[in-house]
């Protein structure tokens, strides 16, 4: 009988949390999808890295928050790969913004984040949906501790993040028993993108998310791509949880 080989969408997928889960997936012997929606030449690297445990990997640009993207995406994987076990909602963006200075957001901050980190992702649900049920698949979306704990990159970001955490306890119940759905909430990442929003502000804040955790760590995207792994893959009676991983920051913080 022929060895059945699965396929995993990772959304945002160029670098940083996407890029390490790609690699994760492939470790297992998983076909993926590696979508970007600017840098091709990283996302082509990360399908060459993919490859290279000899499974395959398909490259596709596509901007989440275009729905027609979103169906493209799905399409190609279906059409290529011939099927989709699992769904990692993992594209998303921010607008830095000190939360005491209200006049620095405006309706078209909130508008973009959302169309990212709250629409994208739902919209990929939507189109990948009908296949995961063939295959009692997954879906992981990744939020962040800033959906619970009110504290990230800008209101705007928290909120859509706490949106998207609620959403995934939504489709949780919507799209039971043949789809198990499940969230992730990371902490501060060492990725370049963190590096690319903070600036010569990087170090400092690092080391301030470090003495402020339990284990005083913060997370390298291998780390929370193995949580995804394990939720995708390994967690077969877990559904419409959230799983944080944050170094034990947010435990902490009653302490301080």
């Amino acid at each position: 009988m022929k060895n059945v080989i699965k396929t995993a969408i990772v959304t945002g997928s160029s670098s940083g949390v996407g890029a390490a889960s790609c690699i994760e997936f492939a470790k297992r012997g998983w076909n993926v999808v590696v979508n970007y929606s600017k840098n091709e030449s990283q996302a082509y690297e990360v399908a060459d890295r993919c490859k290279s445990f000899g499974v395959e990997a398909l490259v596709c640009q596509a901007n989440v928050a275009d729905e027609a993207d979103c169906k493209k995406m799905v399409e190609m994987a279906i059409q290529t790969l011939g099927r989709i076990d699992a769904l990692v909602n993992n594209a998303g963006t921010t607008r830095f913004c000190d939360y005491n200075n209200l006049n620095g957001l405006n309706k078209k901050d909130f508008q973009d984040l959302y169309e990212v980190n709250v629409i994208g992702a739902y919209q990929m649900v939507k189109h990948a949906a009908p296949y995961l049920k063939k295959v009692n698949g997954a879906i992981v979306n990744i939020s962040s501790i800033s959906a619970i704990s009110g504290v990230g990159s800008s209101i705007a970001y928290a909120a859509s993040k706490g949106a998207l955490s609620t959403m995934t306890l939504s489709l949780a119940h919507a799209l039971a028993p043949e789809i198990r759905v499940n969230g992730v909430c990371p902490g501060f990442i060492q990725t370049r993108w963190t590096k690319g929003f903070l600036g010569e502000r990087y170090e400092s804040v690092k080391q301030n998310v470090e003495k402020a955790s339990l284990i005083n760590k913060t997370s390298l995207p291998e780390d929370i791509a193995k949580g995804i792994i394990y939720l995708a893959v390994d967690a077969v009676t877990t559904s419409g949880q959230l799983l944080t991983i944050d170094a034990g920051q947010l435990v902490n913080q009653g302490k301080m």
